[in-house]
C-alpha cells in the first residue's frame, strides 16, 4: 500500500467523474433559470425606481415606507423581523426615508430607548402612490404570465415559491447564514 502524495491528489475514477458531471449538468441546467431570476431580481430591488412621486426610491425603501404607513409606530427591530435584514441595514433605509421627509421618529415618555416610526403626510402620499404603482405593475405581470400559463399553473408557481422560500429559510436558520447588510455600494466608474 502506497502513501498518498499531497502534490498528486487521487483523482475520481473516470466513470464516477462522468456521473458527477452529468448529474450536475442536468440539475444545474434546470435550476439555472432560478439563479438568473434571483440575480436579476436582486438588481431590480436595489435599483432606484420612479414611482411617480418625484423622488427615486429602491423597492425596499418604498416597501419599507408602505410597511411603516400601514403599521404606525413600528420600530426598526420590527422591520428587521419582517424583512430579515440587519438592524444596521434597516436603520440606513429609515434614515434615507427620514431625510426625504417621509418618516418621523419619536420616543415614548416611558421608554426613551425605543424609537417609533410613522409616516409624514408626504410619506403617506408616497406610500399610496407606491401602492397604486404596484397594483398596476403586478396586474400587468400577471396578465403577461396569463398569456402563456393557466391560472392553475400560476397558482402552483406561487405555492411552489412559498414552499421553496420555507426550504431556504430553514437552511438559513440551520446554517446560521448571515443576513445581507443592505444595498451594495456601486463601483465608481472612472
Amino acid at each position: 500500500m502506497s502513501k498518498k502524495d499531497p502534490e498528486n491528489p487521487v483523482r475520481e475514477p473516470a466513470d464516477r467523474s462522468s456521473l458527477i458531471d452529468a448529474t450536475y449538468k442536468t440539475l444545474n441546467d434546470r435550476h439555472h433559470i432560478i439563479y438568473e431570476f434571483v440575480m436579476r431580481y436582486n438588481d431590480y430591488i436595489y435599483e432606484n425606481h420612479n414611482y411617480g412621486t418625484g423622488v427615486p426610491l429602491t423597492m425596499i425603501e418604498s416597501h419599507t415606507l408602505t410597511y411603516i404607513d400601514d403599521h404606525p409606530g413600528t420600530t426598526v427591530t420590527e422591520l428587521t423581523r419582517f424583512w430579515h435584514k440587519t438592524k444596521g441595514a434597516l436603520s440606513q433605509i429609515v434614515s434615507r426615508l427620514e431625510k426625504n421627509g417621509f418618516v418621523t421618529k419619536s420616543k415614548t415618555e416611558d421608554n426613551a430607548k425605543t424609537v417609533h416610526l410613522t409616516t409624514t403626510e408626504e410619506g403617506h402620499r408616497v406610500s399610496n402612490v407606491h401602492k397604486m404603482y404596484d397594483i398596476k405593475d403586478i396586474s400587468k405581470t400577471l396578465a403577461e404570465l396569463g398569456e402563456k400559463c393557466s391560472p392553475e399553473e400560476i397558482e402552483t408557481f406561487f405555492k411552489v415559491m412559498n414552499v421553496y422560500y420555507n426550504v431556504i429559510s430553514k437552511d438559513f436558520e440551520e446554517n446560521r447564514i448571515v443576513k445581507r447588510q443592505g444595498r451594495r455600494k456601486k463601483k465608481k466608474t472612472e
